[in-house]
């Protein structure tokens, strides 16, 4: 249904908009009394609501209660307060209009020129493990329809959703209102803040569990424990489009698939920065931040020049490779690709262990890479890395003598993680005409469910070298190799077009630390070929997937060189 049609001639010019009236409805209290006294001394009216009247009253701050306005007071626990044609007319009246000015004069309303709404914490509500009713209680119905009338109205209603923004208004106060520029800019920002947060509630509904009614929280959780729910890591996570929400309609392959995969997915992101360019000079780029993420985006930067496009893609690689680790460990990645990932050794400094062991994998790769460490960065650590030409260091956290030597580096970017720094549930891809999603990667099948194809059974140390290069070679894009020895890569091969050159890159890299390593294949040896320029080079033992229609030749080939060979029954192909 479209809107009423009005001929262009009746709409009068209005650019600057003078603020008389504001409606000041927040969760987020930051700087709310700073701006409340900002509009008082401005003598602006200051509608309010709820614990956001009181908290400017209680500054001294005169405030109209909204129930003052409809002459309703706030009912059915607070879910009723805005939702009032007193206040809706106000905010969406277009005073360009004379009819509009006409009506609002003959019903006695008063239009607001300012509105000050974010909205009810649902995310962080999700996060801390409530029940369904204590979720659905944190979904905003007024603030989102206060904000979205008013960014419709942006000709005259200025709306503001983040204390980040109160500046700009004090700034309008003393410039003598706010420019059409300004809330044309301000309800873009609107729009995708009320998007993102549908997203978060949208995704929440797809793939929480559900309370029955009348259960309480703990019969909930054990109702959720017995499979009721759809598993929150087979569904899409928010992600950005753009600066909107978009939506697309999933058709499930199987009944499984339709069973764990919402049939609608929305994204929606803030824009963070811009970046100077892509991965490429020629290229744009911009930074969004998901409001519910915790990940690379949202990131400290510490020291350095800004972020670039690749060395964003990078870090994050290298978090998928360092924290697929429940021991400390460090990758290094250039170009998305590990040149060394390694845990901590027995004894030393873990991190500093860790870092070493990896950076010895392919020191000549290593310059100009990105290191994340799945654990705070120490001195030792620091003292190593100062000496190395890095892009960017990632950690959870930096020892305030590291943080202080690395700082010397000009050119070096530190990042910290936030403190719920938290693996992704699902991936999303962007192809031509639509998006692909999965659930991420975590499935790591343990030893003891591997398939002895062939020699002898592995000792202790192989059998540990075997698990660490099964989970290392899930970071490397396919067709991926990677040799290991005592927990750290000494050789990969990846991305190559036939496994065989991957075989080649991945010894050839190792040199003559190949002898006496173990080897992981992500996926099957499609032939012997590829396995024999590993027997070749002296690898001890060999972890793959199995399942080709030649695995009697590849495992004939392993008893022949009397190499140990373990087929999992899972791939890990990454592309």
């Amino acid at each position: 249904m479209s809107g009423p049609s009005h001929d262009p001639a009746l709409y009068r010019p209005r650019d600057v908009v003078p603020i008389r009236r504001a409606l000041v409805s927040v969760s987020d209290k930051t700087g709310l009394t700073r701006l409340a006294a900002a509009l008082a001394a401005a003598g602006v009216e200051i509608v309010s609501t709820g614990s956001t009247a009181k908290t400017i009253a209680a500054s001294g701050v005169p405030v109209t209660e909204v129930a003052e306005v409809t002459g309703y007071p706030e009912s059915l626990d607070g879910r009723v307060r805005t939702l009032h044609p007193a206040i809706h007319s106000g905010l969406l009246a277009d005073l360009r209009l004379e009819s509009h000015e006409r009506e609002l004069a003959e019903q006695g309303i008063a239009p607001f020129e300012l509105v000050v709404s974010n909205l009810y914490p649902f995310v962080e509500t999700i996060r801390a493990g409530v029940t369904g009713d204590e979720a659905v209680e944190q979904i905003d119905i007024g603030g989102p329809a206060m904000v979205r009338a008013s960014a419709k109205n942006h000709a005259n209603v200025a709306i503001v959703t983040s204390p980040d923004q109160y500046l700009l208004v004090e700034e309008a106060l003393a410039a003598g209102g706010t420019s059409l520029l300004q809330r044309r800019e301000l309800a873009a920002e609107a729009f995708a803040h009320t998007a993102g947060y549908d997203a978060a509630v949208a995704e929440w509904f797809a793939t929480s569990p559900f309370d029955q009614p009348g259960t309480s929280p703990d019969q909930a959780r054990t109702l959720s424990s017995q499979g009721d729910a759809t598993p929150a890591t087979a569904a899409p996570t928010s992600t950005f489009a753009s600066s909107t929400a978009a939506a697309g309609t999933a058709t499930p392959a199987t009944a499984d698939a339709a069973s764990t995969v919402p049939e609608h997915i929305e994204f929606s992101g803030t824009l963070k920065q811009v970046l100077r360019y892509g991965e490429n000079s020629h290229q744009s780029a911009a930074l969004y931040l998901r409001e519910d993420g915790r990940g690379i985006a949202q990131a400290e930067q510490l020291h350095g020049k800004g972020m670039s496009y690749n060395n964003f893609v990078d870090a994050d690689a290298a978090l998928r490779a360092a924290f697929d680790f429940d021991e400390p460990a460090v990758a290094i990645i250039k170009h998305a690709n590990p040149c060394g990932i390694a845990v901590a050794a027995r004894v030393g400094d873990p991190i500093a262990s860790a870092h070493r062991r990896a950076h010895d994998c392919d020191p000549v790769s290593a310059f100009g890479g990105v290191i994340a460490a799945n654990r705070v960065v120490t001195l030792e650590a620091a003292e190593a890395i100062k000496d190395i030409f890095t892009e960017v260091v990632v950690a959870p956290g930096f020892e305030p003598e590291a943080l202080a030597l690395l700082s010397t580096k000009k050119n070096l970017r530190l990042l910290q993680l936030p403190a719920d720094y938290a693996r992704e549930a699902t991936e999303v891809k962007q192809v031509s005409g639509g998006l692909l999603t999965q659930s991420v990667d975590t499935h790591f099948a343990p030893f003891d469910e591997w398939t002895l194809a062939a020699g002898e059974p592995a000792d202790e140390a192989t059998r540990a070298d075997l698990e660490f290069a099964w989970r290392a070679v899930r970071a490397v894009k396919s067709n991926g190799i990677l040799l290991a020895h005592a927990g750290a890569s000494v050789g990969v091969g990846m991305g190559q077009v036939n496994r065989v050159d991957s075989c080649h890159l991945a010894v050839t890299r190792a040199g003559e630390r190949a002898a006496g390593s173990v080897a992981a294949s992500d996926a099957f040896f499609p032939f012997a070929d590829g396995l024999e320029v590993l027997l070749a080079a002296g690898v001890r033992a060999v972890v793959q997937p199995g399942g080709s229609v030649r695995d009697a030749e590849v495992i004939a080939a392993a008893n022949a060189a009397g190499v140990t060979m373990y087929f999992t029954g899972e791939r890990h192909f990454f592309h």
